[in-house]
């Protein structure tokens, strides 16, 4: 009961955050939304800015498991990182309104004690990545970089072009532009002239 009722308001205060903005957003209208008495709200949360973060954390958490659920060790080098963008963008327009509130929400303000759990949920993406790339670097498919690097080479292109997308300023599916991302972030990450693994790219 009591873990359905942190749900309640977790999926209310996205409502809200999405509808009004962060700023303009009330702890009034989160319970409404939720209908939830004001009791209940601070049994959970301290405040809004602590609602907000632990969705965030959810959120970045569910994007992360999706990301490194379509990699797996037999993935070549050109198959993982077309994988990786299609999921990408896949996961944007699914979950459109998670995906806003991830990518754009202000988090200037936010504690440090979040800001370390962030890390700690980067660092499991990084490190899962890694697992996949690592006998990529060794055997000369990708081209060596950091890892940060890396990641801002497949996804940050995608992200650029999605960041439209959410605002509305281009209604267009950002998927029917995978294939030219995917093709961009193999030039910029794919040793030339690497080995082709069985499989199709998809």
């Amino acid at each position: 009961m009591a873990s359905t009722a942190r749900e309640d308001l977790l999926t209310a205060g996205l409502a809200v955050f999405d509808r009004d903005g962060f700023e303009d957003a009330t702890i009034a209208a989160i319970r409404t939304q939720a209908r939830a008495s004001n009791g209940s709200f601070f049994h959970f949360f301290g405040s809004k800015k602590e609602l907000a973060g632990t969705l965030f954390l959810d959120i970045l958490q569910r994007y992360h498991a999706a990301m490194l659920a379509v990699l797996d060790s037999s993935s070549g080098a050109r198959e993982g990182v077309a994988r990786l963008v299609r999921e990408h963008l896949e996961w944007v327009v699914t979950n459109r309104r998670e995906a806003r509130f991830l990518f754009e929400i202000s988090r200037s303000e936010w504690s440090d004690e979040l800001r370390d759990a962030q890390r700690a949920v980067n660092t499991r993406l990084a490190d899962g990545i890694e697992r996949w790339r690592a006998p990529l670097l060794a055997s000369g498919e990708l081209l060596p970089m950091s890892p940060i690097l890396f990641i801002s080479q497949i996804i940050g292109p995608a992200q650029i072009f999605c960041r439209a997308f959410l605002s509305g300023r281009d209604r267009s599916d950002p998927r029917e532009q995978a294939d030219t991302l995917i093709a961009c972030a193999i030039r910029a990450v794919v040793a030339p002239g690497a080995a082709e693994r069985s499989g199709d790219i998809r």
